[in-house]
């Protein structure tokens, strides 16, 4: 009889991945987008298919969800079941107090999938005041666009928080009427420096407010933690140094009690896979834009390690389609990671 393995049996995969408006078919989402046919709607859910069965993960996290029945019928043809699905902003239960069976409204939805069982979870709305900011024309800016859903997930045993995000993009915020009418000129460059200064202050107060929550939990405890999405920059820039405060660590070894790190660069093999990543073409452009973050309790030379980052994958063949042909405009991040 074959003995087991009990380094292996330890081993979990978790990837993130934005679906570009994964909705039901025949129903509105954004006001200036049709709605999928059921045809559009079957090939969408194929095709997303086909890019994530490569990623063969055991946790999921996802942006862009507006329904949660999408994400199910997704999730059942990767393998899980409805049960392990996790949406609650894109709820098509007509009993959920948080969408009353709709679906995500405005705005896109996040959504995780775990075949590991989940303990609880949340959504985070509300900024703590110390993120809150008076963003330039607009006003104060005190509650998240797209709510973080956090979930505490028992992976053999042990506790692990994983956080799903979606921060603002860089598009510029022009101002619109209480109709959606627009109200700036779009053409005008002057007005475009001031709308995406607009964009920038709104997506570091998430990031703020994020990382205060954050905090929170890692402080002066051995609680693992991930951090996963589409945080809308790269991985050195300010907003997402701001979520991570990596950089922090290299002056205060302190730091790394409430810091967070990039799997890609504390990953025990491969390390030479994150100079040639990508996970997003902004203006054509490559970039690495959705993230995956681990708390120091993945290190494998710290102190209190629980486990270790054994290596990130990036899945990005797809993006070298016209943009027709792509099912998702994003790359998939996954990381290998072995418990202790």
């Amino acid at each position: 009889m074959e003995q087991s393995n009990p380094a292996k049996d330890k081993i979990f995969y978790i990837a993130t991945s934005n679906l570009l408006n994964f909705a039901l078919p025949n129903r509105s989402y954004y006001a200036n987008m049709q709605p999928y046919t059921d045809h559009q709607y079957q090939k969408k859910l194929t095709g997303l298919y086909e890019l994530l069965k490569n990623a063969k993960s055991d946790i999921y996290a996802f942006q862009e969800v507006w329904d949660e029945k999408a994400l199910q019928d997704l999730a059942m043809k990767l393998g899980f079941e409805p049960s392990q699905v996790l949406a609650p902003v894109a709820s098509n239960d007509p009993s959920s107090a948080l969408t009353a069976g709709r679906g995500a409204q405005d705005t896109p939805a996040l959504g995780i999938i775990s075949k590991h069982k989940v303990l609880e979870w949340q959504l985070l709305t509300d900024f703590p005041d110390l993120a809150v900011i008076d963003i330039p024309d607009v006003g104060l800016y005190k509650r998240f666009n797209r709510p973080p859903l956090v979930a505490t997930i028992e992976v053999y045993g042990q506790p692990i928080t994983v956080i799903t995000a979606h921060l603002k993009s860089k598009r510029p915020h022009y101002l619109r009427d209480e109709q959606g009418n627009r109200l700036e000129d779009y053409d005008d460059p002057l007005l475009r420096v001031r709308a995406k200064l607009r964009s920038l202050c709104m997506r570091a107060a998430e990031a703020a407010a994020l990382r205060l929550f954050m905090i929170d939990i890692l402080h002066n405890t051995r609680h693992p933690l991930i951090l996963l999405g589409d945080m809308n920059d790269v991985t050195d820039s300010v907003t997402t140094q701001l979520l991570a405060e990596t950089s922090e660590v290299i002056y205060d070894k302190a730091m790394r009690d409430v810091a967070l790190f990039d799997a890609a660069r504390v990953q025990t093999s491969y390390g030479w896979m994150r100079d040639v990543a990508y996970t997003h073409l902004y203006q054509g452009m490559p970039e690495v834009i959705d993230q995956l973050f681990v708390s120091e309790e993945f290190l494998v030379d710290g102190k209190f390690s629980l486990g270790e980052v054994e290596r990130v994958d990036y899945f990005n063949d797809h993006l070298k389609h016209d943009y027709e042909d792509r099912h998702s405009d994003h790359g998939i991040v996954r990381a290998k990671i072995k418990l202790k």
